[in-house]
């Protein structure tokens, strides 16, 4: 019998699933430290301190969204790969591209880049279509 094992795929989405974390905790650093009156960080109403944001840490926000709006087809491409058996060298790599493609896309949307962003978003969704059809026959 197989024993089962956490592949670099499965790696990949955990990893994935912290990215918003990180795009949001960005947002937030500046007012780490700082009283509410000051504009620091409102944990008593931590969502209307986020709507309130602007330039780059409204952007941070966004990407966190956008993070958490790709995490479901990441994670259900990378099961149904390794239930159909995908080779697991290829599956590894594109998980590995598409995560890649994702902390570079949080970078782009916070930078203010939107047209390189949209070109790694397109990248990325394209490496998450590879990677659930990657095991079909």
């Amino acid at each position: 019998m197989d024993s089962a094992r956490f592949t670099v795929a499965y790696w990949c989405v955990l990893v994935a699933a912290l990215l918003p974390y990180a795009a949001v905790y960005l947002a937030k650093s500046p007012g780490f430290g700082k009283r509410r009156r000051e504009g620091g960080f409102d944990n008593a109403e931590p969502r209307a301190w986020l709507a309130r944001l602007d330039g780059w840490q409204a952007r941070a926000v966004a990407a966190q969204q956008n993070s958490f709006e790709a995490l479901p087809f990441f994670i259900g491409a990378v099961v149904i790969a390794h239930q159909l058996g995908a080779p697991q060298t290829r599956l590894d790599i594109l998980a590995l591209v598409f995560v890649t493609l994702r902390i570079i896309y949080i970078a782009m949307y916070v930078a203010g880049l939107p047209t390189i962003r949209s070109a790694v978003w397109a990248i990325a969704f394209a490496a998450n279509i590879g990677i659930l059809f990657i095991g079909y026959r």
